[in-house]
């Protein structure tokens, strides 16, 4: 749906918390969000709603193939299901390619639905019969692009598969207080809270349980399930998959998109490492053991353990010398050997400077667009010039990485945390992985050199000073509903009386105000950006810009029209539409619907989805109690209107790369630091709770 362009601004996207965006929700609106959020409760079994049920049996494909606008596909889909479809009951992965194919063809039955009533039938249907984890992911990747089902909200993804989320010990407690206490709340002496009539459950990180390596330290961010929501979104948005007629959103910036959203993804992590003590991600190679082991603390609904990966794992002999041959897994098997191959031929592609496409022809990288066709390269997304040949690395490097066994049956696979988009960032190789992978752009844009000073300099714009708030980082609880993990009798499922929580620590913030001081010699619209960066490595040793550029991570940008003379930009971190808040618990937004729809208080939702975008208390890295040093790093350039589509208007301006100035070298910093530039040093401060502190203007 429309909403889908917004959220694709990825480590950066969400949408604008002014009030005045939104809409109240009509009735037709209010029973589609009615409806869809009843299709994702108690995902891993089959529903006992009664209307379901006869739907389920009503519905046919043979003989009413007019209820698709585009028949054949539902036809593709419907031969997978009669004769060899993935198993109710069964562990689901994108990033294995039988369970791909059938999710794309159901997807692909949902998007040409000929009106909703159809769609939503279908999707009914397929709740009953369809494998749970395929249905959920290619009914959420329906929703957000159907013209059908526009504007409507996804419940948190953390809710619908809990398992994903939350450690093995706090699923199994869930269940045994649903088996054993129901009713009687007797064992809840540590937890109590009297406007809550249900199980709370205190859910620590993986690392606290079993930590097999040191860099799983960083487990409260890197498990943190807003980050992890985030990760699994914006792979529901643009699925590498997906062609682009079904994108809804100028498919020009895919590519760039890919690069930039990791990269932040990867500059984030980095400044949290530095406020634990931490330094670089490690860097590895496939020749050589993989230190890094991992123990993910999770299982799946079946009963099956996530893989573990143990500390100096040996790739080869995993993926090749150590594991059983079968036809189904012909190209898994040889996961060392086509990580080799691609990772070679994309260095050879950045060294010539040209790709081949299919019938030979070459296509030149260092151009205009160059950035973009790397990214399709990178990705392997259907707009690549030759993904036969340059390959899915992504795919392969996280079957090989994962350290998931082969299974003897294509259908009974316990993939890795890789191999799930909803698990991939609790591996701490997913940022060494992704690491590697960047390190093709960095190599490109070293090809493309330096901006030139030109291209930085704002003529007759000087910012004179920045002032920002004291800036404060805290833990505090976060609760999530996770009864969606038990299983529930026909009764128990119609009441839905039964509320269990989970109650978790998440690193938060205290909004922050800042005030950047700009001389400007006449009037003239502009473009602010607003980065946090490091100032000093691990060992306190500051870092240059010349090598610290790639670290930067963008809170915020936005048009400001300058006046002539003196102008006082203030600005809000809540202004920056760029974040988002934490979502509703799924038991509160059916609340919510449902009062709406039956004429109570007022349903609000926004257009452009403000849902799925990176973690507002995720903005700051965490502050130590004597205060952190980083260092603010501020740009006013000139704006050019963005073009037509929604994407670019959300990018602000799109004469710039999504990066700009922080993803050319730098070679001589007195050139870069223009006038129209300003960095700050900041301390950022850590308190045990939001109640110890007051927030206050304060120069440093």
């Amino acid at each position: 749906m429309r909403a889908a362009v917004f959220v694709l601004f990825a480590g950066l996207c969400a949408f604008a918390l002014a009030e005045t965006h939104y809409t109240i929700a009509d009735k037709a609106f209010l029973g589609k969000q009615k409806d869809i959020l009843r299709l994702f409760e108690y995902i891993n079994q089959p529903a006992y709603y009664k209307d379901f049920v006869q739907t389920a049996k009503e519905f046919e494909f043979e003989g009413k193939w007019d209820q698709w606008t585009k028949p054949e596909f539902a036809k593709d889909f419907f031969h997978y299901y009669k004769y060899d479809i993935l198993p109710q009951g069964e562990v689901f992965s994108v990033f294995y390619p039988e369970h791909l194919k059938q999710a794309v063809a159901l997807f692909k039955t949902f998007f040409y639905a000929k009106d909703y009533e159809t769609f939503y039938k279908c999707a009914v249907w397929a709740r009953q019969n369809v494998n749970e984890g395929m249905f959920v992911y290619a009914l959420s990747v329906a929703i957000v692009h159907s013209k059908h089902t526009e504007n409507i909200i996804l419940p948190p993804i953390y809710e619908v598969f809990p398992q994903y989320f939350f450690n093995d010990e706090v699923i199994h407690k869930a269940q045994e207080y649903k088996q054993h206490y129901w009713g009687t709340y007797e064992h809840e002496n540590e937890i109590k809270d009297e406007t809550y009539k249900g199980y709370t459950i205190q859910a620590n990180y993986s690392g606290w349980y079993m930590n097999v390596h040191p860099e799983q330290y960083l487990s409260y961010f890197t498990e943190d399930v807003g980050l992890n929501s985030y990760y699994y979104y914006q792979n529901v948005y643009m699925p590498f998959w997906m062609e682009k007629e079904y994108l809804d959103m100028d498919s020009s910036y895919r590519g760039e998109f890919f690069f930039y959203y990791h990269q932040q993804l990867l500059a984030r992590y980095y400044l949290e490492r530095l406020s634990n003590g931490k330094g670089e991600i490690p860097h590895f190679e496939y020749e050589y053991p993989v230190e890094t082991g991992f123990y993910p603390s999770l299982t799946y609904a079946n009963g099956l353990k996530f893989p573990s990966r143990p500390n100096h794992a040996n790739l080869y002999y995993h993926g090749v010398d150590g594991e059983q041959h079968y036809n189904f897994f012909g190209n898994y098997s040889y996961s060392y050997t086509y990580v080799q191959d691609y990772e070679r031929r994309l260095r050879d592609a950045l060294d010539l400077g040209y790709v081949y496409t299919p019938e030979g022809k070459q296509v030149f990288l260092y151009t205009k667009e160059g950035l973009e066709i790397l990214g399709n390269l990178v990705q392997s997304n259907p707009q690549s010039p030759n993904e036969r040949f340059y390959g899915d690395l992504q795919v392969f490097a996280r079957r090989l990485l994962g350290y998931a066994y082969y299974p003897l049956d294509q259908y009974k696979v316990a993939p890795s945390a890789l191999e799930q988009f909803e698990t991939s960032l609790r591996d701490p190789m997913f940022y060494q992985l992704y690491k590697k992978m960047m390190y093709y752009f960095y190599q490109y844009q070293n090809y493309m050199g330096p901006y030139e000073k030109e291209e930085l300099l704002f003529k007759g714009v000087k910012i004179e000073d920045v002032e920002i708030d004291r800036l404060v980082t805290y833990f505090d609880y976060y609760y999530s509903d996770i009864a969606n993990i038990l299983s529930v009798d026909e009764k128990e499922f119609e009441e839905d009386t039964f509320q269990v929580r989970a109650r978790q620590y998440r690193l938060n913030h205290k909004s922050f105000n800042y005030k950047i001081n700009v001389v400007s010699e006449k009037a003239v619209d502009a473009l602010v950006k607003v980065f946090i960066g490091p100032k000093y490595d691990e060992f306190g040793r500051e870092i240059e810009m010349e090598h610290n550029y790639m670290n930067f991570f963008e809170l915020d940008r936005f048009k400001y029209t300058l006046k002539s003379g003196k102008n006082v930009i203030e600005r809000n971190s809540l202004e920056s539409i760029y974040f988002s808040k934490d979502r509703t618990t799924f038991l509160d937004l059916y609340k919510q619907v449902l009062t709406a729809y039956n004429g109570g208080e007022q349903f609000k939702y926004y257009p452009e989805n403000k849902y799925y975008s990176f973690p507002q208390r995720l903005m700051l890295p965490k502050g130590e109690f004597g205060g952190k040093t980083y260092q603010f790093y501020f740009i006013v350039s000139e704006y050019h209107a963005p073009g037509e589509s929604q994407f670019a208007q959300y990018l602000v301006d799109t004469e710039y790369s999504m990066g700009y100035p922080l993803d050319r070298p730098i070679e001589f910093e007195h050139e870069f630091f223009v006038p129209n530039s300003f960095v700050k040093d900041v301390l950022i401060y850590h308190k045990n709770s939001d109640k110890e502190f007051e927030t206050k203007w304060s120069r440093y």
